[in-house]
């Protein structure tokens, strides 16, 4: 009798851990595949992707955007090596704030036609400045379009009464002006608000209203921070709409205002601009997830989310690539999203400054009704550690011999950067 009931306690825990299996499986094989836990590389491997060029003085810039009207890429680089494996709140790296109070990260703009990096002298800037998301918008009132507005993430130690930096961030928002061609930058304002806690990145409405997401709920490592990068039902991350009364201020914190525009998100990352003024990307990290909205018309209105896509890894900072040369049945625009391809051994990593972190960047494209994701670019960490940020570059047809020959295919430069990479990269694509 008692050899039954044991046989039939089993056969109840073998059902119930096929029940649990049947709800949960699917959650824990997705989250196996985004952060990359069986995804293994040969030492040295070079899995996809041609010739790629590095670009001189891009030292683990994190963030890239691309300027249409200038024809320039721009990217906010925290320069130093040293800094970044020491101090860098985002991994919850908190080891040496005295370090990160003397950080003089700066803001690069790229020339794609020459692969050339020139940093942009600050004025009215003296730092610290612990380089992440960023991004650009063109003044309009200037002439021609000829300036623009770049807001940037700061990573900022806090400052003890006694003027001791830290343990903690008090990471604030910048707001600079730049005159294209010109080799200077010019710092307008400095923006701290409570309620953003852990910024990652920004989208830029207007110079005086932006979106930041706060990238977790937990700061530091530890059970419930790994509860929130790994079960992806802990939507406990938001994005936070920022309001400025005037540009010119030197206190921080004066004439801001900011509210929560979306919550109830996992992972919140980066953000980009999509096919419209109003379309907003919003990538969840971890959970591996492109989230494509819109921002209201009314600033007291939330951002509404209209589609979700998957991919197979982290997504980190997202970007949209408008097709210049498109025409009917042929437009080749989509939607970029780099990130890392084992993102579950980051912890491992990112105190090391010897370490590989393998990459991968996807395409996705809109197809008869469903999502097209292609493989762009994955490499195993030695030509590119760490991938979070990265944009495409059209190649005229008739400068591409390939193309031209009739083969049918279609050529982009993409440009890829890390916040752990020696260097920005550029390698050739096809569409």
């Amino acid at each position: 009798m008692r050899l039954l009931s044991l046989s039939l306690l089993g056969a109840v825990l073998a059902y119930l851990a096929y029940l649990l299996y049947d709800a949960a499986g699917p959650s824990v094989h997705r989250v196996v595949t985004v952060l990359g836990f069986l995804r293994r590389y040969p030492a040295g491997a070079t899995p996809k992707g041609g010739e790629v060029i590095v670009i001189p003085d891009t030292v683990h810039c994190e963030d890239l955007h691309y300027h249409a009207p200038s024809g320039t890429l721009f990217t906010a680089c925290e320069d130093n090596a040293e800094t970044r494996f020491r101090w860098f709140p985002p991994l919850a790296n908190f080891d040496d704030p005295e370090l990160a109070g003397k950080s003089r990260g700066s803001i690069h703009v790229v020339d794609p036609n020459i692969m050339q990096s020139r940093r942009l002298t600050f004025e009215n800037f003296d730092g610290p400045f612990v380089t992440h998301g960023i991004d650009v918008l063109s003044d309009k009132e200037s002439t021609d379009g000829e300036a623009v507005y770049v807001f940037a993430v700061n990573h900022v130690p806090e400052t003890q009464p006694s003027g001791v930096k830290g343990p903690d961030a008090r990471s604030q928002l910048e707001v600079f002006h730049h005159v294209l061609g010109s080799s200077s930058i010019k710092h307008l304002r400095s923006v701290w608000h409570p309620l953003v806690k852990t910024p990652n990145d920004l989208f830029a409405e207007s110079p005086t209203s932006f979106y930041v997401t706060n990238d977790h709920h937990y700061r530091y490592y530890g059970l419930p921070r790994t509860i929130e990068d790994l079960y992806f039902k802990a939507k406990w991350t938001e994005v936070v709409h920022v309001q400025l009364a005037s540009l010119a201020s030197s206190d921080p914190s004066a004439g801001v205002t900011a509210r929560v525009a979306l919550s109830d998100v996992h992972s919140s990352n980066g953000l980009g601009h999509g096919r419209s003024e109003r379309e907003i990307l919003i990538s969840s990290a971890t959970s591996g997830v492109l989230h494509i909205g819109q921002i209201p018309a009314d600033a007291s209105g939330n951002i509404t989310i209209s589609e979700s896509v998957e991919i197979d890894h982290v997504a980190d900072n997202p970007s949209y690539f408008a097709d210049p040369y498109a025409k009917p049945g042929d437009d080749r625009s989509g939607f970029l999203e780099a990130g890392l391809s084992r993102a579950g051994g980051l912890s491992s990593t990112q105190r090391n400054p010897a370490a590989r972190d393998a990459v991968m960047v996807t395409y996705i494209r809109p197809d008869a009704g469903r999502w097209e994701k292609r493989l762009l670019f994955e490499d195993d960490g030695s030509r590119l550690r760490s991938a979070s940020a990265a944009v495409l570059l059209a190649i005229p047809p008739a400068e591409d011999s390939e193309s031209s020959a009739g083969a049918g295919t279609r050529k982009a430069w993409l440009f890829v950067t890390g916040f752990l990479s020696k260097g920005m990269i550029a390698t050739k694509v096809d569409l």
